[in-house]
């Protein structure tokens, strides 16, 4: 378990700034998910076989609508599951219409009958990002521990899920920081160099 630390002041104002922010976008625009799934050109992405959505909590952008695009033959998705507060999330097997349960956060999530896989393609979600692939996200770690952990493994593509209200203009990145390999917005998508 990774002891955890302070974000740095300038993020914890970010935090608050940015939540505001995506409070309004979500009420403005409700149908986001749907406008962002367009956007995502499939042709672009480097091969996957497994593919995580999350569950949106409060204003997050709901990533339901990308099921469609990104399901295939041969293809699962995954939803995350926290099975402790200080580990990196685990990924389990979902469909549509599959029971979800509690995980430790009390996120609906896949039961730990359903069985655990490794995703190649994260769809993240978003509080702040900037275009040099930074993001800004609850203030707790969990994607970052995630992502570090599923990198160390093998390459996965991680895309930010985003109002395109929620970028700005330089984020503060830490070391442990894991960046995006790109944003996709109800605006559009963005490949991150």
């Amino acid at each position: 378990m990774r002891a955890m630390t302070r974000s740095p002041p300038e993020k914890s104002l970010l935090r608050k700034r940015l939540r505001a922010v995506r409070r309004r976008l979500a009420a403005e625009l409700p149908n986001a998910g749907v406008r962002a799934a367009a956007h995502l050109p499939l042709a672009r992405l480097p091969p996957y076989r497994v593919f995580a959505l999350y569950q949106p909590q409060g204003s997050e952008m709901d990533p339901l609508p990308l099921l469609a695009r990104l399901s295939g033959r041969d293809v699962s998705a995954v939803l995350p599951a926290a099975s402790d507060r200080g580990s990196a999330l685990i990924f389990r097997r979902w469909s549509p219409g599959a029971p979800l349960e509690p995980d430790a956060f009390g996120i609906p999530a896949p039961p730990p009958a359903a069985p655990q896989m490794v995703p190649d393609l994260v769809i993240a979600p978003v509080l702040g990002f900037d275009r040099a692939g930074h993001r800004l996200g609850q203030g707790a770690g969990h994607y970052d521990r995630t992502l570090a952990n599923l990198r160390a493994l093998r390459p996965v593509f991680v895309i930010g899920l985003a109002f395109s209200g929620q970028e700005v203009a330089s984020l503060p990145a830490e070391p442990h920081d894991q960046r995006l390999d790109a944003i996709l917005t109800e605006t559009g998508y963005v490949e991150v160099g």
